[in-house]
């Protein structure tokens, strides 16, 4: 076996990136040669991700990568999941809409009414969430338009498409639509019929390290890599992060933190239990057939949002690192909120609303911006252990220590307070989690590398360093 150099385009939900990743039996590296933003847009009829946009970016960073090296192999993407594009004849009919937009609402109630969420749960093993795909396709029908489309392709199968003219869904993301089979085998037809939505939208499922098509016609010129293959990965961005969690036995539990926190453990099998659906844990499909059994929790959404908050109010910039050491020297306890809160879903003033969640339950609010920063770093954390804890319960599997990649793996007081609260040591790293995985299931479909997940795992495990907090 040699190394071998791929790409990974790596969407995440508030910023994307372009890497090059050199990966052989024994080296792991990885250089960023593209950063860009990946925010929403709010249009008159409600919030969108301009996926063109992102597009162009990606091309432009993957060209960017093309003059660096001149051995580019494959080229692997990953984004957040449930938004999709509507297609007709090969053409995007609008910009998608973005899963924070609040369309859905009364689609759930919709879906209720003939699927029963305990019923919907049995078919597929997905947590509630409000914006989950098949409730956006549901909001989508009632208004008309799927009347006009013939392909819905979600964010990482639509830019795959416009490279290589190739439509498919891969199956990690397809998994969090909520119409695919909960084995992973295929989509379920008999719940797709029930929900009235038209199975003829739904393109033929691929799977991590499969050639989804080769890059072709406008976008070889975009890119400069014409004729490179495009191979599937974990498209879901948590599916890619778990491959890349550098858990050297099974009695751990990761965190993927970013944008979003996403608690849970590997498992082999799904887990459907009332207790697992009245808990609200997802079973999501993971790279090598293996389930994602996890909860979502809000993640670093809420402080990301918060700064941004101060800095419309105060027309400067903040600097986070500097207020993250003044919260990590705060004494005095701060007053833990429930970072699940769907109130917090949407964009906007979220230190008024965290606020107002602790006065309407007669807590003290924090007044000062470092102490809001430090009581949403313990209600994060607290909401961590306690994801922690119930999917051990749930699952029945032993968590001795816990994983935490991503960004926020960066944040010393989050990882700190989680380890305190979890009661377990916490290893932190590594940052690019995501794109680590994306490079590793391409190597390993290349044949640069051999072996299971865990395989990937220690050579992770041998090529980064985490950092250990002790509680």
């Amino acid at each position: 076996m040699s190394t071998t150099t791929v790409a990974a385009v790596d969407l995440g939900a508030s910023s994307g990136r372009v890497m090059l990743g050199r990966v052989g039996p024994d080296e792991l590296r990885l250089n960023a040669v593209a950063r860009f933003p990946t925010g929403s847009v709010a249009l008159r009829d409600g919030l969108h991700v301009n996926v063109v946009e992102l597009y162009r970016a990606a091309a432009e960073g993957l060209r960017t990568a093309a003059s660096t090296v001149d051995d580019i192999a494959s080229i692997g993407i990953d984004a957040w999941a449930v938004d999709y594009g509507l297609m007709r004849d090969g053409r995007l009919l609008g910009l998608p809409f973005h899963y924070r937009d609040g369309r859905t609402d009364a689609a759930v109630a919709d879906v209720h009414a003939s699927t029963p969420f305990a019923e919907l749960y049995a078919e597929n093993g997905l947590q509630f969430l409000p914006f989950n795909t098949l409730y956006q396709l549901a909001a989508d029908r009632a208004a008309g338009y799927l009347h006009y489309s013939d392909s819905a392709l979600l964010i990482p199968d639509l830019l795959a498409y416009w490279l290589t003219g190739n439509a498919s869904a891969e199956v990690t993301n397809a998994s969090t639509t909520g119409l695919l089979r909960v084995d992973g085998s295929g989509w379920n037809d008999k719940l797709i019929e029930r929900l009235r939505l038209p199975r003829s939208i739904l393109p033929s499922l691929v799977r991590p390290g499969e050639t989804i098509g080769h890059i072709s016609g406008t976008a070889a010129s975009a890119t400069g890599l014409e004729g490179v293959a495009v191979t599937a990965v974990g498209s879901h961005d948590t599916a890619s992060a778990v491959v890349a969690v550098p858990m050297t036995g099974t009695d751990a539990a990761y965190i993927s933190c970013g944008t979003w926190g996403l608690v849970g453990v590997e498992l082999e099998h799904p887990v459907l239990s009332d207790a697992a659906r009245e808990a609200n844990f997802t079973n999501e499909g993971g790279v090598d057939g293996r389930v994602r059994f996890l909860h979502n929790v809000m993640g670093l959404w809420l402080l990301s949002e918060s700064v941004r908050t101060w800095e419309a109010e105060s027309g400067e910039a903040i600097d986070l690192v500097a207020l993250l050491g003044a919260a990590a020297a705060v004494s005095d306890e701060q007053p833990v909120f429930d970072a699940n809160d769907p109130r917090f879903l949407p964009p906007g003033d979220m230190p008024s609303r965290i606020s107002a969640w602790l006065a309407e339950r007669g807590m003290p609010v924090p007044q000062s911006r470092t102490a809001m920063v430090r009581c949403i770093i313990e209600s994060l954390a607290d909401a961590f252990a306690d994801a922690v804890l119930a999917a051990s319960e749930l699952s029945g599997k032993t968590v001795s220590a816990i994983h935490i990649v991503g960004g926020g793996s960066q944040n010393d007081l989050l990882c700190r307070l989680t380890a305190k609260r979890a009661g377990l040591p916490v290893f932190a790293g590594p940052v690019e989690a995501t794109a680590l995985g994306n490079v590793l299931v391409q190597a390993r479909a290349l044949g640069a590398v051999t072996g299971s997940l865990e395989a990937l795992r220690h050579l992770v495990a041998r090529t980064t360093s985490p950092r250990r907090f002790d509680p």
